[in-house]
């Protein structure tokens, strides 16, 4: 098991002979890994010679300091879960000061209006923040590919962007939700549920189903409708937000055009505990 909790070390050893001409594939995480993790890194193992993991939880990018605080930290589970996996994955768990040098804070980014929407609109500074470290990560790591799950299909999507607009040399690869058995997508914020609101949480992918089929059959607002109708008459849940929005700009969009491709989004709070969820539309 290679594990480094520096960035000199970590960069020393990737520029050792070994990795000369070699593909490495990344998997950025926050650790409290899942399934979905696992998924992500046997994938990078199955398309690149070398993997390596990033588990840190990045303060830039919370804009509630309370969810910063409760945010699940199990690096030493963490670190026998890879192992189990693949003792051969390199790790890399640096603290806030070997990423930013002292000074815990963003730059700030152009996502030509992407950053704008959902997660943007209530999560202010998020999206600076998210690309604060996968910068700084491609940085270091240098990777030939990494590996992102579609539950934050936004993030996806602004990653696309910051690697396209300063033309990074890395390939980014979303891959498939994995949800659990009653299709809650997986999330390290789940561990914060009780078995009852975990289990109630059913609702949330339910609904989406619901609302893909009323999008193919009926009007847009009347997804919208049964979405909010659905939460309002469940008193365990809060909707934050609905969206059927455009794949590739993310915008909103109240009538469908040919051609389009369509995601509906969904952030639902249960007992301050945030939720995402996404589906594709067509």
């Amino acid at each position: 098991m290679h594990i480094f909790y520096g960035k000199a070390p970590l960069i020393a050893h990737l520029n050792s002979s070994q990795f000369i001409d070699s593909t490495i594939g990344f998997v950025p995480t926050m650790g409290a890994l899942h399934d979905g993790h696992l998924a992500l890194m046997e994938r990078s193992l199955r398309e690149n010679e070398y993997t390596v993991v990033s588990i840190f939880v990045n303060p830039t990018q919370f804009n509630n300091p309370e969810d910063l605080a409760k945010y699940p930290r199990t690096l030493e589970e963490d670190v026998r879960k890879i192992t189990a996996l693949n003792p051969e994955v390199i790790i890399y768990a640096p603290s806030v000061d070997d990423i930013y040098d002292g000074k815990p804070v963003s730059q700030s980014f152009d996502f030509d209006g992407l950053e704008n929407q959902m997660e943007g609109k209530f999560r202010p500074g998020h999206f600076d923040g998210v690309g604060t470290i996968v910068k700084r990560l491609f940085e270091i790591v240098t990777p030939t590919q990494a590996y992102f799950g579609e539950k934050d299909f936004q993030q996806l999507q602004i990653v696309k962007k910051l690697v396209a607009k300063n033309q990074l040399p890395v390939t980014i690869v979303g891959c498939p939700i994995y949800r659990e058995a009653n299709q809650l997508a997986m999330s390290s914020r789940n561990e914060r549920l009780s078995s009852n609101e975990r289990n109630q949480a059913s609702i949330i992918y339910q609904t989406l189903v619901h609302a893909k089929i009323l999008f193919q059959n009926e009007t847009i607002a009347s997804a919208i409708q049964l979405v909010q109708q659905t939460f309002e008459n469940h008193p365990l849940f809060d909707l934050e937000y609905f969206v059927i929005a455009d794949e590739e700009t993310l915008l909103s969009s109240n009538t469908k055009e040919e051609n389009k491709k369509y995601r509906a989004f969904i952030a639902v709070f249960v007992n301050n505990i945030r939720l995402i969820d996404t589906i594709s539309l067509n």
